[in-house]
């Protein structure tokens, strides 16, 4: 038998359409084949351009998030937006977030956790528990802080579509609120 990896489907009633999350699981197959992402990062992430920034917006609302315009980065770019004054995000933690998702191929948001409930998942599980891109981005993040990532295909989902509003070889923009660790 080949072993897999397929990204899972969360998924979240946006405008009744039906969108994609962000979680993974390894899988043991003969008959489909999803491609593979390998992921790529060519260091720690850089830091998103100020021009290119979504607003802070204020802890504990929804934010509003902005698609940069021009060419989408091939690397992952972060910042914080809101830092955070409780304990950081590392490998092995629990985390709780809330979190925006908009797409360079749409321009604008198709995705929200603050629609529905707060989306846990637990930092560099094994096997992934969400794309490589978040990651890398919400380590290190402090509780009660706000970052935007940039998420390149390569860190994202790749030449696979997880389902409407994310084509493929999409870069995704999120701002994620990290809630608490548990």
């Amino acid at each position: 038998m080949k072993s897999v990896r397929t990204w899972s489907i969360a998924v979240l009633a946006v405008s009744g359409i039906a969108l994609a999350g962000c979680s993974s699981s390894s899988t043991a197959s003969t008959s489909t084949t999803a491609p593979s992402i390998t992921p790529t990062t060519s260091g720690p992430p850089t830091t998103i351009p100020k021009a290119d920034l979504s607003a802070a917006g204020t802890a504990g609302t929804a934010p509003t998030i902005t698609v940069p315009s021009g060419k989408p980065p091939t690397r992952l770019e972060t910042a914080d937006l809101i830092t955070g004054t409780g304990p950081a995000a590392k490998a092995g933690d629990t985390v709780t977030v809330q979190y925006v998702l908009a797409t360079y191929s749409s321009g604008k948001e198709i995705q929200s956790s603050w629609t529905s409930q707060p989306f846990p998942f637990t930092l560099d599980a094994t096997p992934e528990a969400v794309i490589p891109g978040w990651d890398a981005g919400v380590a290190g993040m402090q509780v009660g802080g706000r970052r935007e990532l940039i998420i390149p295909p390569s860190l994202g989902y790749g030449s696979q579509s997880p389902g409407s509003g994310i084509v493929p070889n999409d870069t995704l923009v999120f701002i994620v609120d990290l809630l608490k660790i548990n």
